[in-house]
């Protein structure tokens, strides 16, 4: 049998075409859950609560939301599971607990905006790391977009208004920056021996869950809870309302669909996408509590998505490059 690849038929290509929008609005979704726990995080901070133990709760919940189901995707196949034992240990380290422990650090010695620009630069990361690494060199649309989706991000955190940084708080920022785009890179990868979304989610939780743990013991991540009712804009609830909340929304929601999505999209388009969850972020934190964004912020989240489609615009066509691969 001829071993050269058959051109994809137009099913198939149509069929590439849907995925390619239902990984979009998969993407989009996954912006607006982890957008909200901005202002979930802040009602309990504000409520008593540390950043450490607000970001830790909110991944135990969702480990343990998705830990049913992540066990119930592995039945039978528990030697993929120990092949990708590695793979669960750098997305727990790095896509879950590093990105979130280094954000806290570099926003302990620096201004909160200038931290979240370094870190959301992960696409710009992720963009650099296929080019280099996989020769997938990005088109002049892709690097136009990522131009003006990071001069939107600039505008929306209000980064001109003030900046306040130092070495080792630009150092903290570059870590949640490779923490960020190794969720990207991790999440894309699919096929035979890739995990399934739930269980690269939820084992994946579970080993951040245990590291955030152990730096909050060890006295890395400083631990402060309360349970006084935790206020926003729409009125006072229970202190474990907002942590159901940022755990399963903000987070198993959230990581799950976003793996989904990046295997759909692909890790640099995803990356892109993912920038709307700062404009997800403005809007809870309106609606919640009050914080009314300005006119600059709102040309920002303009650009952004600017930036976003002309990213989407200057990926390379997949349905063209589709092949069956003979059997």
């Amino acid at each position: 049998m001829s071993s050269t690849p058959r051109p994809v038929t137009r099913p198939a290509a149509s069929a590439a075409v849907r995925r390619a929008r239902l990984g979009l609005v998969l993407a989009l979704a996954t912006a607006v859950c982890f957008g909200s726990s901005g202002a979930l995080a802040r009602g309990l901070i504000d409520a008593g609560w540390s950043p450490g133990a607000a970001v830790t709760a909110r991944v135990w919940v969702a480990a343990l939301i998705l830990l049913v189901p992540a066990l119930f995707a592995m039945r039978g196949r528990w030697l993929l599971l120990r092949r990708n034992i590695g793979t669960l240990l750098l997305y727990g380290a790095f896509a879950v607990g590093a990105t979130q422990l280094f954000y806290f650090q570099a926003v302990a010695v620096m201004d909160v905006s200038v931290a979240l620009l370094i870190e959301y630069m992960s696409p710009v990361a992720v963009m650099l790391w296929l080019w280099l690494r996989r020769g997938e060199r990005p088109t002049g649309r892709t690097i136009v977009g990522a131009i003006v989706a990071i001069a939107g991000l600039a505008l929306v955190l209000e980064v001109f208004s003030g900046i306040a940084a130092n070495t080792a708080g630009v150092l903290w920022a570059l870590g949640a920056m490779v923490g960020s785009a190794t969720y990207f890179i991790i999440s894309a990868r699919r096929g035979d021996g890739a995990l399934p979304p739930i269980a690269l989610a939820g084992f994946g939780l579970l080993t951040g869950a245990i590291g955030l743990t152990l730096a909050s013991l060890v006295g890395i991540l400083p631990w402060r809870s309360s349970t006084a009712d935790v206020a926003f804009l729409t009125g006072s609830v229970a202190w474990w309302v907002p942590v159901v909340g940022i755990g399963a929304i903000a987070g198993a929601l959230a990581y799950a669909l976003g793996i989904i999505s990046t295997r759909m999209l692909g890790s640099r388009l995803a990356a892109f996408v993912a920038l709307s969850e700062v404009v997800a972020a403005a809007l809870f934190g309106w609606a919640l509590l009050g914080q009314t964004p300005g006119i600059w912020q709102v040309v920002g989240g303009v650009l952004i998505l600017a930036g976003v489609i002309a990213v989407r615009l200057g990926e390379p066509d997949e349905v063209e490059s589709v092949t069956i691969e003979p059997v």
